[in-house]
């Protein structure tokens, strides 16, 4: 980005591509991923690249939910991590919660290329899929799993989710906050708390939301669907 003065108007946008690309280099991120990227970017540009109201309320309910749950996960991808690295290994202390990889496109050495990256940010032990313990209702790779990772969490936090996994997470009786641009995706529909915010923008607000002392005022019960409805009006409103 050496190229790019921060005065550039769409300076962010690029520097956040930039590091998609070097997550490629590095063998973190799939080629594949690139595509997933940019087409969050565009979800991005139509909220004005900004962090609304409902996205607040999502990151204040997933909080209060993860802070709750009893064994939550934090499932790592490639793309994620190529964003946010730093980010996640506070979460996972934060919360005392374990950071596991799992990825779509299947490959160890991409698999250990994350593992490095998040503990070249602090992480100690990441944990790995196996073939030990799989996820019902789905058939790719996803489907393994650490059987203390994922498998036996109650609630796990899988920013960039993959819908079918997302899916199947549900039907196992297990609730999952994610983060996703587009309020119109299989994630966001079946996602117990749906974050429509960029990846980058949401995590430090959740990390300082979970820091700070929780409000004595009981908190509304939060509305997914509402949620997803008022970014998608947000969506809309923004060209009309």
């Amino acid at each position: 980005m050496t190229d790019v003065p921060k005065s550039h108007p769409r300076y962010e946008s690029l520097r956040i591509r930039d590091a998609i690309v070097a997550g490629v280099k590095r063998g973190v991120t799939s080629e594949h991923g690139l595509i997933a990227h940019g087409r969050g970017e565009a979800y991005d540009y139509l909220l004005g690249e900004r962090t609304h109201d409902f996205a607040v309320a999502a990151i204040e309910a997933s909080a209060r939910l993860l802070k709750q749950a009893s064994h939550p996960v934090i499932s790592v991808n490639g793309n994620v991590v190529a964003l946010v690295a730093a980010d996640l290994v506070r979460l996972s202390d934060a919360l005392g919660a374990p950071l596991e990889v799992n990825i779509f496109h299947s490959s160890d050495a991409r698999e250990r290329a994350i593992r490095d990256c998040l503990q070249e940010h602090g992480a100690g032990e990441v944990l790995m899929p196996t073939r030990d313990a799989e996820l019902d209702f789905i058939d790719s790779n996803r489907r393994f799993v650490h059987p203390e990772g994922i498998f036996r969490a109650d609630a796990i936090f899988v920013p960039l989710e993959d819908g079918d996994r997302c899916q199947a997470l549900r039907k196992m009786g297990k609730a999952v906050v994610t983060v996703d641009l587009n309020p119109m995706s299989r994630t966001s529909r079946t996602a117990s708390i749906t974050i429509v915010d960029n990846v980058v923008r949401a995590l430090p607000l959740l990390l300082q939301t979970l820091e700070s002392p929780a409000p004595d005022e009981p908190r509304p019960e939060f509305d997914n669907l509402a949620c997803l409805e008022a970014a998608e009006r947000a969506i809309r409103s923004r060209h009309d």
